[in-house]
């Protein structure tokens, strides 16, 4: 959006009555007042008239950065597949295209209500969550990216919910959609559970690194992780699934990684918006026709540079497997996702009317995407 450019006295003679020069001073003063009024008027119809007139639509331009956000997990796949095969770079065309990397949620939208990033990839519950605080105000759904690929994975010793009273578990971060999802789960088996870590089982918000490292040395139960870390602990430590969360929801389909924007810049920058999510489109495609050994090759070869070494084969092989990469948000998931984070305590109750714009995303792919009833489309 373009800014407005910054870029008299009276004589009295002897022998003469004043009444007269009093009738005309007193003429003069009504003459005088009239033009001023007049004037007034004037100024007051033409201001009037201009506050009818229709304000001048807002200009709005490409971006000369687009600073966007992304995970270094196999659930970011489009992110890691538009960035390293140059496919955002080539729609963006003279956009300068800048990626910030995060390991969960909550962080990427501190950075994105900060202004540091424009758009990010993510989970449901931390976009939820910031639209809620800000009524409506801070970000826009714009596109699904995944669904499936996240786990509780456990000690082999723990065979049901029961054998979790008094265990410590960990998710990436307090108020990610992994930590949203074990809290609301737990509750759901009539276990008590604090944001602080306290209650009937005990979560403690850890890096994914790190809780495949305590899991190792048997200082961490079982964590709740998204894709490639529930696979690397079940294959690298020896864990197993005691839920897999595809079996929560209906047909096993929901939401975990989604594309969304800073509302601020996508009213500026509609053009850019509409570039990024071409990009997007071509890397999901990209994703879904790929071979296998392709596919696994490309998203290796990212985490080799973001994490220093490529995965096992049979990690990102069963990473792989229990992931489907979408355009669609599932915005159907919702309104679930949303009591979840409410049972959780996590956010609070509230209207999420509005929370998705898919109008770019069903004119760039052609073909209707439904926003549920909770936005455009």
């Amino acid at each position: 959006m373009s800014s407005p450019q910054d870029n008299s006295s009276t004589r009295i003679v002897a022998g003469e009555t004043t009444k007269p020069k009093r009738r005309r001073t007193i003429g003069i003063g009504l003459a005088v007042g009239l033009v001023l009024l007049i004037g007034a008027g004037a100024a007051v119809a033409s201001a009037v008239s201009q506050s009818n007139q229709a304000a001048p639509a807002p200009t709005t331009s490409p971006a000369a950065e687009l600073k966007l956000g992304y995970f270094s997990n196999v659930t970011h796949g489009p992110a890691l597949v538009g960035t390293s095969k140059g496919i955002f770079a080539k729609d963006l065309g003279d956009t300068k295209l800048t990626t910030q990397i995060f390991n969960a949620g909550p962080a990427a939208i501190e950075a994105l209500n900060a202004g540091a990033i424009d758009a990010t990839y993510i989970g449901p519950n931390p976009a939820i969550n910031s639209y809620v605080k800000s009524n409506g105000e801070s970000i826009s759904i714009i596109a699904g990216a995944a669904s499936g690929g996240a786990q509780l994975v456990v000690k082999p010793e723990i065979n049901s919910a029961a054998d979790l009273k008094g265990k410590v578990l960990s998710t990436p971060q307090l108020g990610g959609t992994q930590d949203v999802a074990l809290r609301a789960w737990l509750g759901h088996q009539g276990f008590k559970t604090n944001t602080d870590g306290s209650g009937d089982v005990n979560i403690n918000p850890t890096e994914n690194a790190q809780s495949l490292k305590l899991f190792q040395d048997g200082k961490l139960d079982g964590a709740w992780l998204p894709e490639p870390w529930a696979s690397r602990l079940v294959l690298e430590a020896g864990a197993k699934v005691l839920v897999d969360e595809k079996d929560l929801w209906e047909n096993g389909d929901f939401t975990t990684t989604i594309l969304i924007v800073n509302k601020k810049f996508a009213a500026e920058h509609p053009e850019t918006v509409k570039a990024l999510l071409k990009g997007h489109v071509e890397s999901v495609n990209w994703l879904n026709n790929a071979s296998a050994a392709e596919k696994a090759s490309t998203i290796n070869a990212v985490l080799k540079d973001t994490a220093g070494k490529p995965l096992p084969a049979n990690v990102i092989d069963r990473a792989l497997q229990n992931i489907k990469f979408t355009t669609d948000p599932l915005a159907g998931t919702y309104k679930k996702l949303l009591q979840d984070g409410v049972d959780a305590g996590t956010t609070k109750t509230a209207d999420i009317n509005g929370i998705f714009d898919l109008r770019t995303l069903n004119e760039v792919e052609g073909k209707k995407t439904s926003a549920g009833g909770l936005g455009q489309e």
